[in-house]
């Protein structure tokens, strides 16, 4: 047998592992992706381990033939994302798609102000579809001495990353790393002085474009070695997150003025399901082909149907590649911190 006909035969049966694979986006994507393949090896990486199996039971009801493994980590904690890792390659030989999911956005607090403001704008339907001053966090810091955010949303996800650099990145079968962003993921809010938001409230936005640096970034030192990255906004949708800023009897209240707000931004995607359009859209592509400065948006029109868009990311490649070397540092820090157990 030829040396590339081996390599699409060991590629055949693909390993794709989803954090945050519980609920939300994260378990919309899973019934999706089961629904495209179901003969993917899946495996859904999870902090909440009971969530996680009532998460597993869910889709086998609609999927009893397909191979479901579960994964405990906490993308928050470096320890819990090392000790993953370690599982990981124990279980299998090599990843197709690790998708970065698992995110927070702790204690939002609504600016009323900032909405009625925005309410008499021209710039109504750009505060709905992004949110642009109508929230903000309040941050803390994890036991391993990082912004929480940053930890949860951006660190975490790189040194999974890292850590799994040899099953990602192997000759003949070109991987896929995709990230979840966000359509508040802004400029104005990230700062290479302060990469991880403690001065600031912003501190979701931030490390949303942050994750969007790092892809770019990823792309320019790992495309020759097989593995390529992708950013997605899954637009508005309605998961713990935004319930979290609002109860869902709120949500509840107002999705008909959500329905019709939709009619003029395709943003408005409401369902998990919607929401995981462009995750989707990517399973079925050729990871080389991509743009790496490209973000691929969930859509959905004013009469409910799904499709994908994209648009070059507002990133800088030098400030990209700044940001990139100094996570490169942070991670030299805190091993060199774990290695002597001191955590300070």
């Amino acid at each position: 047998m030829a040396l590339s006909a081996v390599f699409r035969a060991s590629c055949a049966r693909k390993v794709v592992l989803v954090t945050g694979a519980n609920s939300g986006i994260g378990l919309a994507l899973c019934e999706r992706i089961l629904s495209e393949d179901d003969q993917i090896h899946l495996c859904m990486a999870c902090r909440n381990m009971q969530k996680a199996e009532v998460a597993k039971s869910e889709l086998l009801l609609s999927h009893p033939e397909v191979n479901i493994s579960l994964l405990k980590i906490d993308v928050g904690n470096i320890n819990s994302v090392i000790e993953a890792a370690k599982e990981i390659k124990q279980r299998y030989q090599r990843l197709d798609y690790l998708y970065l999911n698992a995110g927070i956005m702790p204690n939002p607090h609504f600016s009323l102000k900032a909405f009625l403001s925005g309410l008499l704008s021209r710039n109504i339907f750009s505060m709905f579809a992004t949110g642009e001053g109508l929230l903000t966090q309040e941050d803390w810091l994890t036991d391993d001495g990082l912004q929480q955010v940053f930890m949860t949303n951006v660190f975490g996800h790189f040194l999974l990353i890292r850590n799994l650099e040899s099953m990602l990145c192997q000759a003949g079968c070109a991987s896929e790393v995709v990230w979840t962003s966000s359509s508040n993921a802004r400029k104005s809010d990230f700062s290479l002085t302060d990469y991880q938001h403690s001065q600031g409230q912003q501190s979701y936005s931030s490390s949303k474009y942050a994750t969007d640096l790092l892809s770019v970034s990823l792309n320019k030192h790992y495309n020759s070695k097989g593995l390529f990255s992708s950013v997605v906004c899954p637009g508005l949708v309605l998961t713990n997150l935004t319930y979290g800023i609002f109860p869902p009897v709120f949500w509840t209240l107002i999705t008909p003025i959500l329905w019709l707000i939709r009619v003029f931004t395709n943003s408005f995607n409401l369902s998990p399901y919607n929401g995981t359009e462009a995750l989707v859209w990517l399973f079925r592509q050729k990871p080389e082909s991509l743009d790496p400065l490209v973000k691929y948006h969930s859509c959905t029109s004013g009469l409910g149907n799904n499709y994908v868009t994209s648009c070059k990311m507002d990133v800088d490649v030098e400030t990209a590649e700044i940001f990139y070397q100094e996570l490169l540092k942070l991670e030299s820090k805190m091993k060199a911190n774990n290695d002597t157990g001191d955590h300070s």
